[in-house]
């Protein structure tokens, strides 16, 4: 018999804000983490806005000493994982460490390493590489830091399916307890790719938005909207059996019930015209969990204010909702929070379950101008209440990857 999987710790390093109230709120509010990059020169760069984290101090979180030796991807998820473990209340010492495991992904990794490392070795020769390049640098160093913190000794992974990364992760980690193999699963993303090389590769393939004001250029669905809005951070979740949980009086937050994983084998950037695998992803992750399309009530939306991507998933919505697709609502916080690439999806997944937990829909802010092709309810820029019972999180990825994570109301 399949196991219930359940969310009982959140934490969240973001532009928005460290700590999951704050960061809600703001949701709920309609506030934008957009600003003007401050963090590395883009003078001559099209792009000059991002979801910039302004004040993060890894030795709040992090002893001094190690914290030098972990790329700033790693500590947001060091840093995140440690308030979602605080907020689940689960105590490490007494837990089955090998029934406690680890699936951190990261579309890029230590980026801002490789460049430090790759300049250094350029002018100061190869004999002043850091030896800890290498550790700081993979992307599985965050999987590994965390289970390091509490000893956890179970099954441990990284994803790395570019901007699916962490839906994967979270979808992975749901089916880990769910077959038995585990009781506990830290999981979700974390990115830091606001670096001069990162930056400037994607303003050169144009994915990413010329908008000059922070405030109006990440606008999903609209039909002015030209281009993605950066964005860093973690979003790192607890997931837990739910007899255990249970039998330790953790508080619940919402329950995983289904996921979905499918690949558009169409183009290494661009999604599949005819939107089949996105909307074969959403109906496997309904199979998954055993409901029908029209249980769903919301989905938040990959959304990225791009224009091929929109379009897309606006497709994808209906082929696989059908006449039930004018019915949804749809959202795309990356409007406030930016696009976090591999830690998008985890993000989205603590926005999503607080969504069901509390009964509210945020909004899609920064909508304004309506695209013909994009015809759906997108709850554009304003929240509103609404009881719903199942929702949908998407992630889409460049090489075509699709994720989708279903989650329900815990009651």
């Amino acid at each position: 018999m399949k196991k219930r999987v359940v969310i009982t710790g959140m934490g969240i390093i973001s532009s928005l804000g460290s700590e999951v109230d704050k960061f809600w709120a703001s949701i709920k509010a309609g506030r934008s983490g957009i600003s003007n990059v401050t963090k590395i020169d883009v003078a001559n760069l099209p792009t000059k806005v991002a979801a910039e984290i302004k004040s993060f101090e890894p030795t709040d979180y992090i002893d001094r000493k190690e914290a030098k030796r972990m790329d700033r991807y790693t500590q947001f998820a060091v840093a995140a994982a440690k308030a979602a473990v605080e907020m689940s209340g689960i105590k490490p010492e007494d837990v089955d460490k090998y029934r406690a495991g680890v699936i951190i992904g990261s579309g890029i990794g230590g980026i801002e390493t490789l460049e430090d490392q790759h300049s250094i070795l350029l002018n100061r020769g190869s004999s002043r590489v850091s030896p800890f390049f290498i550790p700081m640098m993979i992307a599985n160093m965050a999987s590994a830091r965390i289970a390091m913190e509490y000893g956890f000794k179970g099954f441990n992974e990284c994803v790395v399916t570019a901007c699916a990364t962490s839906n994967n992760a979270i979808g992975d980690s749901f089916k880990v307890i769910q077959r038995g193999d585990a009781d506990i699963m830290i999981t979700g993303g974390a990115e830091a790719s606001i670096t001069p090389l990162s930056f400037a590769g994607f303003c050169s393939m144009g994915a990413m938005t010329s908008n000059e004001d922070p405030n109006t250029a990440c606008r999903p669905f609209d039909a002015q909207r030209d281009g993605f809005v950066m964005g860093e951070g973690a979003g790192i979740l607890v997931l837990e059996e739910m007899e255990h949980a249970l039998e330790r009086g953790a508080q619940i937050f919402a329950e995983i019930v289904g996921y979905g994983c499918t690949c558009d084998a169409y183009h290494v950037t661009a999604p599949d015209p005819l939107g089949e695998g996105g909307a074969m992803c959403m109906k496997r992750a309904i199979e998954d969990a055993g409901i029908c399309p029209e249980d769903i009530g919301y989905i938040n939306a990959h959304g990225t204010s791009t224009p091929l991507n929109d379009r897309s998933e606006t497709l994808v919505v209906k082929k696989a909702f059908g006449e039930h697709a004018r019915k949804l609502a749809i959202s795309s916080t990356k409007s406030m929070t930016g696009h976090l690439l591999g830690a998008a999806g985890s993000v989205e997944a603590i926005i999503t379950a607080l969504s069901l937990k509390e009964g509210f829909l945020p909004p899609t802010i920064n909508y304004g101008t309506p695209d013909p092709e994009c015809d759906l309810d997108y709850v554009p820029n304003v929240g509103r209440k609404a009881d719903i019972r199942y929702a949908i999180s998407n992630a889409l990825g460049f090489g075509g990857h699709n994720a989708a994570i279903l989650f329900k109301k815990y009651v």
